[in-house]
């Protein structure tokens, strides 16, 4: 063989060689390529559904305000524009070896329940303003008509009251003209109406409907997050910082620690408790 020869046989063993080599770093290039965009869609996937969570949350808390909301109006009159302070807020995170964490921002009440607050602490509310005017009409027939017609208005307990007085007295109106029978005597009573209790402590009761809401969002809908068996979904749920100007500082304003172990969520999720006994396997705590 010629040296020409020889160097291009040198030349071609030398290229298969470097062929060869080369082959196996492109294919751990290429798998770990394919790997990180795995990764990069699970992480967004991920994302995804703890953003789901987070609107969900933040309904949840609406769900509370809507609650609390109408059973105030219905026994305080408030006026609407003064319920809420600001719009809920959920911020979700995966930490490594923990779960699930949501940072839940609530509106608070704080002008109505400082300004139902006031008023009961000067002897403002309803039941003593109302005795307040009707010694002041005492006597002026015309007058007290007028209150009477005021309060029946502006109470619905009392509409309801008088609905069911004006019944009862049809009854006898009735059975007077002897068009029942004898068996009407024993129609029974209509059920008594128990008032609702939120004006003694209107941000107790607010705190129980905005927890009851979140814990139900938390079995609901965390399925897709995938929370381990040894891992936490976690709720801190806290107050808006925001009140008005004029109000005193809520001192009682607390960070609610809303949490569930990931066995007891499966077991919920597979259907091995009720969603009675998943409630109340969630531990809340107050810091």
């Amino acid at each position: 063989m010629t040296a020409k020869g020889i160097n291009v046989a040198i030349v071609v063993i030398a290229t298969g060689c470097h062929l060869t080599a080369a082959s196996p770093a492109r294919a751990q290039s290429t798998a770990l390529s394919l790997s990180s965009a795995r990764e990069d869609a699970e992480a967004r996937e991920d994302r995804y559904q703890i953003g789901v969570l987070e609107r969900v949350l933040e309904g949840a808390v609406e769900h509370g305000v809507t609650v609390t909301r109408d059973r105030l109006q219905a026994i305080a009159q408030v006026p609407t524009e003064l319920l809420v302070s600001d719009n809920a807020h959920a911020r979700g995170f995966r930490l490594e070896a923990y779960g699930v964490f949501f940072d839940v921002s609530v509106p608070t009440f704080e002008t109505t329940l400082w300004t139902i607050r006031t008023l009961d602490q000067n002897d403002l509310g309803f039941d003593s303003a109302m005795k307040q005017l009707q010694q002041l009409v005492k006597g002026n027939a015309s007058a007290e008509q007028a209150l009477k017609r005021v309060e029946l208005q502006v109470s619905p307990f009392a509409r309801q009251a008088s609905a069911q007085a004006s019944d009862r007295s049809s009854i006898d109106a009735r059975n007077q003209t002897g068009s029942l029978a004898a068996a009407a005597d024993q129609t029974p009573e209509p059920p008594r109406v128990v008032p609702d209790q939120i004006l003694a402590d209107p941000d107790e009761a607010y705190r129980t409907e905005v927890i009851a809401a979140l814990k139900d969002a938390m079995l609901d809908h965390s399925s897709s997050l995938g929370i381990g068996p040894n891992e936490w979904l976690t709720i801190a749920a806290r107050g808006n910082d925001d009140r008005p100007r004029l109000a005193p500082a809520d001192s009682s304003a607390r960070t609610r620690i809303i949490r569930l172990r990931g066995s007891d969520l499966s077991a919920y999720l597979g259907r091995q408790i009720t969603k009675d006994e998943a409630k109340a396997r969630i531990e809340v705590k107050v810091y």
